[in-house]
């Protein structure tokens, strides 16, 4: 159990029922002018997630790890299904589209912490997505895989909020995941052209790549206007 502070900030009993007041002295910035963006949506999500992880998996995720069967898809079913604040759904020209973005990123996250070992094995790790977000979007628009109209980058460079479930935010994240996975297949065929076909290639490690390259080149990739969008499912 981590605790900060002495505040055991991990423990589904504490934070299903933390206040806001709680909250927003864990999630203080170092410039004591700064707000904690969400707040009261941030407290809605742990109460529900705590409340869930109590009362259904003896107050442990892992009780959820188990139940999956070593798969990523049960996983993600289950996380979405259990745990309506990450349902990150939206309607896109008459189609119901699921992104899933802050789930996914979970079980990437577990994988990779485990190594793809134990609880973080799973046979099916290939099939998560990037995570749909905001800066990685950034990165392939400068690679040159991503390439927005004219008037979509006069609207991001106008610095307007885009509103979570707008056409432009869903198109620009799911255009995201279909090029990141194009990405890795044809790195998969690069590499079995060159006898690797045993190295692992997935949407994860380019995601962590395009992710860390940002953070890398910060200054020159200000240049290259990026959406931003309020919403929980980030």
């Amino acid at each position: 159990m981590f605790s900060q502070d002495g505040i055991p900030v991990t423990d589904p009993k504490f934070y299903s029922q933390v206040t806001s007041a709680e909250l927003d002295h864990i999630l203080r910035s170092d410039n004591p002018n700064a707000k904690v963006p969400l707040l009261e949506d941030r407290v809605t999500c742990l109460h529900q997630v705590g409340k869930i992880l109590m009362e259904k998996y003896m107050g442990s995720f892992v009780m959820c790890l188990k139940e999956c069967n070593n798969s990523a898809q049960n996983l993600l079913q289950l996380i979405v299904q259990e745990f309506p604040c990450f349902r990150d759904e939206a309607d896109f020209q008459g189609h119901r589209v699921a992104i899933y973005k802050r789930a996914q990123i979970l079980i990437g996250d577990i994988w990779a912490c485990f190594r793809g070992e134990g609880l973080g094995h799973f046979s099916d790790i290939d099939t998560i997505t990037m995570f749909a977000d905001y800066r990685v979007p950034q990165v392939l628009v400068h690679y040159g895989v991503l390439k927005y109209s004219d008037e979509l980058m006069e609207l991001l460079k106008s610095d307007k909020l885009l509103e979570n479930g707008s056409e432009n935010e869903v198109e620009i994240r799911g255009c995201s995941i279909q090029a990141v996975d194009l990405v890795a297949d044809e790195a998969r065929k690069l590499l079995k052209s060159q006898g690797h076909s045993d190295l692992i290639v997935s949407s994860i490690l380019i995601d962590h790549f395009l992710w860390d390259y940002r953070r890398k080149h910060a200054a020159m990739l200000e240049l290259i206007p990026f959406h931003k969008t309020m919403s929980i499912f980030y």
